[in-house]
C-alpha cells in the first residue's frame, strides 16, 4: 500500500481517454464519462442494444433480434459505440492502447452480469494470422482474458480459428457482412472436446450486424456447444 501511494505521488492516475488527473488509476474524467454512453436500462436480451421504454420483461429482443435467426440465446454490450466509446474502442483496436482492455473488461462484467452463468467457457473471436501478425494482438482476447478471469470462468483463447482472411467489414450493408463471413471461422481442431456440451460465451470488442458473432457462434454449435451467448464491449445502435 505504501508503495502504491508512493507511485500515485509521482505517477498520479490519469483518465485513460483525455489523461486529465483522475481519483483512481484506469478511470474517466468526469467530462469523458459524460461523452461515454454506458448502456443501462431496457435492453435487448439478445444483443444488448438499448431499447426504448420502461417494460419489465426481461426476455424482450430488439427488432433486429426478432427478424435475424441469431445463432446464440442471450447478449449484453458495456457501451454505445458513438462519441468517446467509439474513440476508445479504436484506440484499443488499431492505437496499442493494450491497457484501455482492463477497465474495459470492468465495464463489460458489470453490463454482463445478468447473463454469466458458472460452468461458462470464454473465447474471443478471433483474427486470420495475417492480420494478427500485422497488429500483433487481438483485441478481443485481452478482453476475453479479463473477462474470464474477473468473473471466475474458463478462458481459451484459441478455442476458435479464422482460416480464411476475409475483406473488412467497414461500410458493407448487413447482408454482404454476413456473406463475407460464411465459412470464416471454426472450431480449432485441438479444442473440440473443449466445447462439447459447454455453454460458450464469446468476447468482441464492436458488435455491428452480429455477422462476426453469429459465424463464431455456428462454429461452436457445429462443435457441439450445449449453447452459446455473447459480450460485447461496443454495440452500435440506432438513436432512440
Amino acid at each position: 500500500m505504501r508503495l502504491q501511494s508512493a507511485l500515485e505521488l509521482i505517477y498520479p492516475p490519469q483518465c485513460v481517454s483525455c489523461g486529465a488527473l483522475v481519483d483512481c488509476a484506469f478511470g474517466l474524467c468526469g467530462t469523458c464519462w459524460r461523452d461515454t454512453h454506458f448502456i443501462s436500462g431496457l435492453v435487448c436480451d439478445c444483443c444488448g442494444v438499448p431499447l426504448p421504454g420502461e417494460d419489465s420483461d426481461p426476455s424482450l429482443r430488439c427488432d433486429d433480434c426478432m427478424t435475424l435467426d441469431r445463432p446464440w440465446t442471450r447478449g449484453r454490450a458495456a457501451i454505445v459505440y458513438k462519441d468517446n466509446a467509439r474513440r476508445l474502442v479504436l484506440a484499443l483496436k488499431h492505437g496499442d492502447r493494450t491497457e484501455l482492455a482492463i477497465p474495459a473488461a470492468g465495464w463489460m462484467l458489470r453490463a454482463g452480469a445478468p447473463i454469466l452463468k458458472p460452468g461458462m467457457l470464454v473465447a474471443p473471436v478471433p483474427l486470420h494470422r495475417f492480420r494478427l501478425v500485422r497488429r500483433r494482438y487481438n483485441q478481443s482476447a485481452l478482453l476475453s482474458d479479463r473477462v474470464a478471469k474477473g468473473a471466475g470462468l474458463d478462458h481459451c483463447p484459441d478455442l476458435l480459428q479464422r482460416p480464411r482472411q476475409t475483406q473488412s467489414q467497414d461500410h458493407k450493408p448487413a447482408e454482404q457482412r454476413f456473406a463475407n463471413l460464411t465459412g470464416a471461422i471454426r472450431a480449432n481442431p485441438r479444442r473440440v472436446d473443449l466445447i462439447r456440451g459447454r455453454h460458450v460465451l464469446l468476447i468482441d470488442d464492436v458488435m455491428t450486424s452480429g455477422a462476426t458473432l453469429a459465424a463464431a457462434a455456428c462454429a461452436c454449435d457445429a462443435a457441439g456447444a450445449e449453447k452459446v451467448s455473447v459480450l460485447v464491449l461496443a454495440r452500435v445502435a440506432k438513436e432512440l
